[in-house]
């Protein structure tokens, strides 16, 4: 299979890193209701590996400010003269806590807002990945359909099982 990538996003990774399928791979053809089933799984895998993605990033970005949080903390209990490094661009230099600091807070800042946002992200693809699931009637391996009963009696039968009457 020969696979040609489209100018734009699709075919490159996004701000997230996420890579974009190439055009006409999964998602435009997987998106309609009167595709064939293996279309429609290939757009469910699709935006699966998407929220897949942006969960990994976000978790990457919770440690980030985890980290940055422990730093900001442990140099609040030294004094500001004293010298510390900092890794910038790969290149170790030197500063003091008093120049570190604040760009450090700025970062965690940065960083607490990105996550927030990648977390509304990550909820509407949820939303997005049920959706189309339910439109398609896609199920899971594993996954059952909630059985209803089929008339009375056998509902009468369900709710008095296990019921001891004496």
């Amino acid at each position: 299979m020969v696979l040609a990538l489209c100018p734009g996003p699709r075919g490159a990774a996004d701000a997230l890193g996420v890579l974009q399928p190439p055009c006409g791979q999964g998602v435009g053809r997987g998106a309609e209701p009167g595709g064939s089933p293996g279309q429609a799984e290939l757009g469910a895998a699709h935006r699966r590996r998407r929220q897949r993605g942006l969960a990994s990033k976000a978790a990457e970005l919770e440690l980030e400010l985890n980290e940055h949080s422990l730093v900001i903390e442990t140099l609040r209990a030294v004094e500001a003269a004293r010298r510390c490094y900092r890794m910038v661009g790969g290149v170790l230099v030197e500063r003091t806590v008093k120049e570190v600091l604040p760009a450090l807070e700025s970062n965690k800042e940065q960083i607490g807002r990105l996550l927030e946002t990648l977390t509304q992200q990550l909820q509407a693809k949820g939303r997005e990945l049920s959706d189309f699931r339910e439109l398609h009637n896609i199920r899971l391996v594993g996954e059952e359909e909630p059985r209803a009963p089929r008339d009375a009696a056998d509902a009468a039968k369900a709710a008095a099982a296990g019921v001891l009457v004496s």
